[in-house]
């Protein structure tokens, strides 16, 4: 496989292979990946697995041609990587290791030697020219084991990756890539979360055209797509919208409660029911899925004066990876004392930013009537922003929303005609409620103002303190003039044709504008409420909250000037001048302060 002009691939196939690690069920096998580049001096880019030894020497030498190695790059020492790098060193004597120091130590411990004589030690940002391509090596300690790097080849504008981007599944079969990727991603590397967002921060300095891992395909087209999955895996988002029930069940009482519930589900609107038995399900897709969706209702019996022991595994691979961010419902079943919710519960103490539904179900034995009830309760809260979105069965007249105002923080949507858009504000506020009148303020210069003048409508979308930066990032940062706010998101909309956010939203309002007042730089909109939404109990983003948990930190030390309080951008001077418009988030030199 000819990755560029330079760079060729030399990987092999693994059809014998039947548990990956040992436990991971690999139906179409693995790949092990391996790259030539050929310049003025040749870089191998890691070995493979010991099983194919003799196919990975041959498929160098069939892209080397006549030519030689000058270095082994070894970025990742687990075996299936580096099972032979003696092998390649007794092939070619005359090539150098380039590792870092902590797998030069995993080398002797392997082998016995760490090549002393014959070796390059490489850290963060150091570089290693081949003639046109110069390598640059960043460091990717945990991701997933502490000696990795990944290497950018600045020339082909190509990212080897290491494991980072790998998937299950030989590349000779064809399959989803996000399926497989994703199964990999949390069985293997889900609880560094934090240290591969700390390599996404680096990658986005990268001008990357082509991702080479080390399983899996070679990437070239529409990277954003995975990035932006690795980027919500590694935060522990949520990639789909919808419900994961997991359960065990001995005799059929709890399976029967399952059932019940994933009609219920369905029937209220939930976009997607997964439904796993887990003493049945391959256990690494139960993870996957448990870490794919926002919600999830663990269903099992009391069991020893426990928990059913499929259940209880399940529960450790979640807490083992990282679990967070969830909204979690529970169903026990226990025939004279059941114990599964609260054991359940103590298991997932660690597990931070998990919320419990208020609707525990508990089955003695077999449901009845009010074991039924708490079925349909727990169904109505885990789909209530469902229900609420869905404009056939939605509550448009819930004046609840107006108690979601506050010193918060907003999404204010509009349509200029063409697209849908919006913008940040944090100034909305009910001024009257016989008639219900709200106020928005907006600054003129945002393209907003001038389509809400020219329309007379708005939506109003009240943030919750989910919302992570990237929201304030889109719609707080450029002019919907210039871009499309929701290049990223796709709306919902409400009955006046305008959009409003699918997620990270508590309640939206749809506004009509009956007096505009003209405030110097701002203007005020007062409006009449024509629907109102509810959409869920979560809290409303405030401007504190913003501050303190969303807004990245910014990078202030050694720096002197003054910090934006919004965005975070620096403005390096002496003096800040009183007229200074911050480039990011166009608010005004009074929300700078002093880099201390």
């Amino acid at each position: 496989m000819q990755i560029t002009n330079d760079i060729k691939y030399a990987g092999v196939n693994d059809h014998q292979i039947d548990l990956f690690e040992g436990q991971y069920i690999v139906p179409n096998g693995m790949a092990y990946n391996s790259y030539v580049i050929l310049d003025e001096k040749i870089a191998v880019m890691d070995t493979v697995d010991r099983r194919f030894t003799h196919e990975w020497l041959d498929n160098l030498a069939k892209a080397l041609g006549d030519r030689k190695p000058d270095y082994l790059i070894v970025q990742h020492m687990e075996p299936d990587h580096s099972a032979n790098i003696v092998q390649f060193m007794n092939t070619y004597p005359q090539a150098t290791v380039v590792s870092s120091v902590r797998a030069f130590t995993m080398m002797k411990n392997f082998f016995g030697t760490d090549f002393e004589d014959r070796r390059i030690i490489v850290g963060e940002g150091d570089t290693l020219s081949l003639g046109k391509h110069t390598l640059t090596f960043v460091t990717a300690p945990m991701v997933h084991w502490p000696e990795v790097i990944v290497t950018y080849d600045s020339t082909d504008k190509v990212l080897f990756s290491a494991d980072g981007f790998g998937k299950f599944g030989a590349l000779d079969v064809k399959e989803d890539w996000a399926c497989e990727a994703r199964r990999y991603y949390f069985g293997i590397v889900g609880k560094y979360g934090a240290q591969v967002q700390a390599l996404l921060k680096k990658a986005s300095a990268l001008d990357i055209q082509t991702i080479c891992p080390l399983h899996g395909p070679v990437l070239t087209e529409n990277l954003g797509y995975y990035l932006n999955l690795y980027n919500t895996w590694s935060s522990y988002g949520v990639e789909s919208e919808g419900i994961m029930i997991a359960y065990t069940s001995v005799y059929g009482g709890t399976k029967k409660a399952v059932e019940l519930l994933a009609e219920k589900l369905k029937s209220n609107g939930c976009p997607k029911v997964v439904v796993n038995d887990l003493a049945r399900e391959d256990m690494a897709e139960c993870v996957e899925d448990a870490f794919r969706y926002g919600k999830i209702v663990l269903a099992t019996t009391t069991y020893n004066a426990d928990i059913f022991p499929f259940m209880k595994e399940f529960i450790n691979h979640l807490t083992e990876r990282g679990f967070k961010n969830k909204t979690v419902g529970l169903i026990e079943n226990g025939s004279w004392a059941p114990l599964a919710a609260k054991t359940m519960k103590s298991m997932l103490e660690g597990c931070k930013n998990i919320t419990y539904t208020d609707t525990t179900v508990k089955i003695m034995s077999a449901l009845n009537e009010d074991s039924k009830s708490q079925v349909d309760a727990l169904a109505k809260e885990l789909t209530k922003e469902y229900v609420a979105q869905n404009g056939e069965t939605a509550n448009k007249n819930d004046l609840s929303a107006l108690f979601n105002i506050g010193y918060g923080l907003y999404v204010v949507t509009c349509k200029d005609g063409e697209k849908d858009n919006g913008l940040i504000v944090n100034a909305v506020s009910q001024v009257t409620n016989a008639p219900n009148r709200i106020a928005v303020c907006i600054n003129k210069q945002n393209y907003s103002h001038h389509i809400i003048k020219q329309t007379g409508i708005m939506n109003v979308n009240c943030l919750s303190v989910e919302a992570p930066f990237s929201v304030f990032e889109a719609f707080g940062f450029k002019s919907g003039r210039s871009v499309n706010k929701f290049a990223d998101i796709e709306p919902l909309h409400s009955d006046n044709g305008l959009a409003f956010l699918p997620k990270y939203i508590n309640s939206f309002m749809s506004l009509k504008v009956e007096q505009y007042i003209d405030l110097d730089t701002h203007g005020m909109f007062i409006c009449s409420i024509t629907e109102s939404r509810v959409i869920s109990n979560k809290e409303t983003m405030t401007y504190t909250y913003y501050q303190n948990n969303v807004k990245p930190k910014p990078k202030t030390e050694g720096k002197k000037g003054y910090v934006c309080k919004v965005c975070g951008y620096v403005y390096e001077g002496d003096e800040l001048p009183d007229d200074f418009i911050c480039p990011l988030c166009k608010h005004g030199a009074a929300d700078f302060e002093p880099i201390k």
